[in-house]
C-alpha cells in the first residue's frame, strides 16, 4: 500500500513537471525566435500550463464519424498510462520503490509504446494519421535496436539489471568519459524514440498536417501531449543515470535539467531530416557502430577477466 501511494505521488510530480516543462519549452522557443512566449496568465505566464489544461479538457470531444471508436478513445489513455508506468523503474532512492530488473522492465515498456501510436493513427481512418503512424512505428522500431545495444555496453560492466547499479559503478568515473560516442548515439536515439525534432516525422506538420494525432482534439490531444513530454523527461533522467550517474543528488538533478534543455534547444535550432536519411542513420551508422562497440567491450572484458 505504501509503494502504491508513493507511485501516485510520483505520478503527480511527473504531471506537474510536464506542465512546467511545456511552459519552459514555449518560453525558450520564444526567446530563440526573438519573442516573449506566454507571459499573461499569472506572474510571467507561470499559470499558462494549467490554463491550457482546463481549456483542452473542457472543450467538446468530436470523434470522426468513420473512426474505430474504442481504439480511437483508448490509444491516448494507453500511451499516457504506459509513459507514467515506466517511471516505476527509476532508481529507488528517488521514488522509494524497490524494483529489481528495472532495466528489463524499461525495455519492455519502450517496446510496447509503438502500439499506442499505431492505434491512434489507424483508428482515426484518416490517411494523414495512418501515414504518420506508419512512419512513427518504423522510426521507433529502427532506433530501439541501437538504443538497446548502446544500453547493453555499460550493462556488461555493471553486471546487473537495475538502474541503481549505475550510480554505484560511476562513483569513480562517468560512463560519459568511457563511452562518449555511445552517449551521443543514446541522445540522438532518444530524440527519435520520442518523435522530437529533427525526427518528428510522425507529426510532420508540413506534409502530414499533424500526423497520427491529426483527428484528436480536446482531452485526447492533451493526453497524447502529456505522454510525449513524460517520455522526454524520463529519457532525460535515464541519460543522466546511465552516463553521468555519480555525484550528489543536487548535481544529478542539474544534469537532468541540462539534458531536458537540450531536447528543447534541438527543436529550436535543427530542421527536419529527410526520411530516407533517418533510416540510413539508424541502420547503416548507429547499428553497426553500437554492435561493434558492444562486441569490442565484451571482448576486452573477456580478455581482462
Amino acid at each position: 500500500m505504501f509503494q502504491f501511494v508513493m507511485f501516485l505521488v510520483l505520478v503527480i510530480f511527473v504531471l506537474v513537471g510536464v506542465a512546467f516543462f511545456t511552459l519552459f519549452e514555449r518560453k525558450l522557443l520564444g526567446y530563440i525566435q526573438l519573442r516573449k512566449g506566454p507571459n499573461k496568465v499569472g506572474l510571467g505566464g507561470i499559470l499558462q500550463p494549467f490554463s491550457d489544461a482546463v481549456k483542452l479538457f473542457s472543450k467538446e470531444h468530436v470523434p470522426p464519424s468513420l473512426s474505430n471508436y474504442v481504439p480511437y478513445l483508448g490509444a491516448p489513455s494507453f500511451s499516457l498510462g504506459l509513459s507514467l508506468l515506466v517511471w516505476v523503474c527509476v532508481p529507488s532512492s528517488f521514488n522509494l520503490i524497490s524494483f529489481n530488473k528495472s532495466v528489463v522492465f524499461f525495455l519492455c515498456c519502450v517496446g510496447m509504446g509503438v502500439y499506442g501510436l499505431l492505434a491512434a493513427g489507424w483508428s482515426s481512418n484518416s490517411k494523414y494519421s495512418l501515414f504518420g503512424a506508419l512512419r512513427g512505428v518504423a522510426q521507433t522500431i529502427s532506433y530501439e535496436v541501437s538504443l538497446v545495444l548502446v544500453l547493453l555496453t555499460p550493462l556488461i560492466l555493471t553486471l546487473g539489471y537495475e538502474w541503481g547499479s549505475f550510480f554505484i559503478f560511476q562513483e569513480g568515473e562517468w560512463f560519459l568519459i568511457l563511452f562518449p560516442l555511445s552517449a551521443l548515439i543514446w541522445l540522438v536515439s532518444c530524440l527519435a524514440e520520442t518523435n522530437r525534432t529533427p525526427f518528428d516525422f510522425a507529426e510532420g506538420e508540413s506534409e502530414l498536417v499533424s500526423g497520427y494525432n491529426t483527428e484528436y482534439s480536446s482531452g485526447g490531444f492533451a493526453l497524447i501531449m502529456l505522454a510525449e513530454y513524460a517520455s522526454i523527461l524520463l529519457m532525460s533522467f535515464l541519460f543522466g543515470v546511465i552516463f553521468m550517474g555519480g555525484g550528489s543528488t543536487e548535481y544529478f538533478i542539474f544534469i537532468f535539467l541540462v539534458v531536458a534543455f537540450t531536447f528543447v534547444w534541438v527543436r529550436g535550432t535543427l530542421p527536419r531530416f529527410r526520411y530516407d536519411k533517418l533510416m540510413f542513420l539508424a541502420w547503416k551508422c548507429f547499428l553497426p557502430f553500437s554492435l561493434s562497440y558492444l562486441i569490442l567491450v565484451g571482448g576486452l572484458l573477456g580478455v581482462v577477466s
